[in-house]
């Protein structure tokens, strides 16, 4: 077999998978899709640099008729499912970034087709793949601290400095589109990555939104919780949002029946695990840098995490059984996914519980197949909610005029 023809959707997110496929051995960049020029000019150039031939796209149904096996959805995150339907019936094989789906009734289409083309899908939530959380993945398998009883995934990031260079001063761009409990699989994917464990139920809680980014343009919370019970009862607490903090956080604790585990808060290469023993209250505490598995993930982006969905996703392509695996199929893609947007439609409705269906099993299905229930209006149709449930006046004209600006001038927020 030769090599896979992969091609990249979205070339700011996916200039780091167009890095990795770069040189791969199993696979071949054939083409780069973006609607931005520069970027794409950029792709010319590292092409030029190293000698490869790639095909540059400004529009999408041009990339889709390229001839390729497989794409990395790496383009607006609210728009990664719409996309990718339409590549799997075309019989590609996906790599999605984050998220996976922008309402309950995308998740139900999503899955259906994944089952209906026989292709891989694989979904990119890096974050399951620091040394760190890898290796709380291995250890709880393992059962070194028996079943979990609860556990906490914190993503903590101000992105006020950079809301210029990541929304260009656009109305419509989905991050000032989105709503707080949107973003949620970086820090509740790890959690469930790590246990096996399925989410049943969800209540979610917001912040209010604050004047330093309604003057950037977000109309949204500026932070986002949701409390998730999972299918053997364990509680999650998974927080995510700008607070301040430098530098950010990102942070996960499992809490199990024998023992825990803990990201250091700090230092985020380091891993603390306390084994309890024979007595209660008395075990042992270690604290240590976990190794990678694969040598070659040092220096890939996201502290080495950018590696491994590449990798994987190729090596599933090619029938390793290690990298099925080791991948996030649909399923679990789902999972760590449709909290978030349950979350919202909880705040929306006063903070009530709302169940989160298992879209495994098909008679669950059809109660959402029609849930276009979210806050971006091309994808909700008649059930669009507002991402400011305080209904706070309208941001003006003239802020998206001035971020802009900082953009073109390469300014901070």
């Amino acid at each position: 077999m030769g090599k896979i023809k992969i091609g990249v959707f979205g070339a700011h997110r996916g200039m780091t998978m167009i890095h990795q496929l770069i040189g791969n051995p199993y696979a071949e960049l054939v083409a780069v899709c973006d609607k931005y020029k520069p970027v794409l000019d950029q792709c010319a150039k590292l092409a030029d640099e190293v000698g490869i031939k790639i095909e540059l796209y400004e529009k999408f149904d041009d990339f889709f008729n390229c001839d390729m096996e497989a794409v990395v959805m790496a383009n607006y995150a609210h728009e990664h499912a719409k996309f990718a339907i339409g590549l799997l019936e075309s019989g590609r094989h996906i790599m999605s970034e984050v998220l996976t789906c922008a309402n309950l009734a995308e998740a139900v289409l999503l899955v259906e087709t994944v089952e209906k083309s026989g292709k891989v899908y694989s979904y990119a939530e890096n974050y399951c793949y620091f040394n760190t959380t890898y290796e709380m993945r291995q250890l709880y398998r393992r059962g070194d601290i028996g079943e979990l009883m609860h556990a906490e995934g914190e993503y903590i990031h101000d992105c006020s400095s950079i809301w210029p260079q990541i929304t260009y001063g656009e109305r419509d761009h989905w991050r000032n589109r989105g709503y707080s409990t949107f973003y949620c699989t970086h820090s509740l994917g790890p959690v469930l990555f790590a246990t096996g464990l399925r989410p049943v139920r969800v209540v979610g809680v917001e912040t209010r939104n604050m004047p330093f980014m309604r003057k950037l343009g977000a109309n949204a919370a500026v932070c986002g919780m949701e409390i998730v019970i999972l299918e053997n009862q364990a509680m999650v607490k998974s927080i995510h949002g700008g607070l301040k903090r430098e530098p950010g956080s990102i942070n996960y604790q499992l809490y199990g029946s024998k023992g825990s585990m803990e990201t250091d808060r700090w230092d985020g290469g380091q891993l603390h695990v306390y084994r309890e023993g024979e007595r209660n209250c008395q075990g042992e505490h270690v604290k240590y840098k976990p190794e990678f598995t694969i040598k070659d993930a040092a220096g890939a982006g996201h502290g080495g995490s950018d590696f491994f969905t590449t990798h994987y996703f190729i090596k599933n392509i090619l029938g390793d059984e290690n990298a099925k695996a080791n991948c996030i199929d649909v399923y679990q893609a789902i999972d760590m996914c449709i909290p978030g947007i349950l979350a919202y439609k909880s705040i929306v409705n006063g903070n009530t519980p709302q169940d989160i269906p298992n879209l495994r099993n098909k008679d669950e299905r059809d109660a959402y197949r029609h849930d276009t229930f979210c806050t971006f209006r091309e994808s909700a149709g008649d059930m669009w909610v507002s991402n400011n449930i305080n209904m706070e006046d309208d941001i003006a004209d003239e802020v998206y005029a001035m971020v802009a600006e900082k953009w073109h001038n390469n300014e901070p927020g």
